[in-house]
């Protein structure tokens, strides 16, 4: 793992890998969203509003994933000071926030032709507002006490305590009586029929690599970010 800490060797590897990462992202989100929107067929019961699914779950599925990351990353950045895992804590975060954002935003509109209603007081949809919010706690934190282009141990502490939320996100369907349906996916099987989970699974993947290209573009950034600022404090001191 140290082997990567060092900024330099890093950035030889996301360089070449973030176009590739991208343009893989886009194209099976292409292909997955194409398929979905206007090949798959209607649900028996939600009928065309099911479509939403493909676009809805891959962004819920990468707000929880974004924020576990953001914990591993600060758990690593305590435990094993590891120079580069603050800075992709940080990276983590805006599209962290961004995807859950959508996947509210999508939530809602399912909701209004299946539930009557764009929002309800639902142990899920409440659940992920409050992951939202822990987002946009996490930024202004990781703001304000910024080191080196990473964060702070206190925001690191943060990044860990929110990760609580995580398996709340996850069981709520099932330990609370709530109107979003229970999982459909779980590590027995799935009960989704293969028309929609195929396309349903290139999107994941392929949001999965779309958000995977922007944490490392976010990293890059961040770490030019930093190396001009040492290098303006070294020109201020001459």
């Amino acid at each position: 793992m140290h082997a990567y800490a060092n900024p330099a060797r890093f950035l030889s590897i996301a360089r070449p890998l973030t176009p590739w990462l991208l343009v893989a992202g886009v194209i099976l989100i292409a292909i997955g969203s194409g398929y979905g929107l206007f090949y798959a067929p209607a649900d028996r019961l939600m009928g065309d509003s099911v479509r939403i699914l493909y676009i809805h779950v891959p962004t819920v599925w990468l707000a929880m994933g974004g924020w576990t990351a953001i914990a591993i990353a600060s758990i690593v950045q305590i435990a094993w000071r590891h120079p580069l895992a603050s800075v992709a804590a940080r990276a983590v975060a805006v599209p962290g926030a961004l995807f859950t954002a959508l996947g509210l935003i999508t939530g809602a509109i399912w909701a209004k032709p299946t539930w009557g209603a764009w929002w309800v007081w639902d142990g899920r949809v409440t659940s992920v507002l409050v992951l939202f919010f822990l987002y946009l706690a996490y930024i202004a934190l990781a703001s304000a006490s910024s080191e080196k282009g990473g964060v702070s141990k206190v925001t690191a502490i943060f990044g860990i305590v929110g990760a609580i939320n995580i398996p709340i996100i996850n069981r709520s369907v099932v330990w609370w009586n709530t109107l979003h349906q229970k999982a459909s996916i779980t590590t027995s099987g799935s009960t989704i029929d293969s028309a929609f989970l195929w396309p349903l699974a290139v999107n994941v993947i392929g949001f999965s690599l779309l958000f995977g290209a922007i944490v490392l573009m976010r990293m890059r950034g961040i770490l030019a970010e930093t190396k001009v600022e040492a290098r303006l404090k070294r020109m201020a001191a001459e």
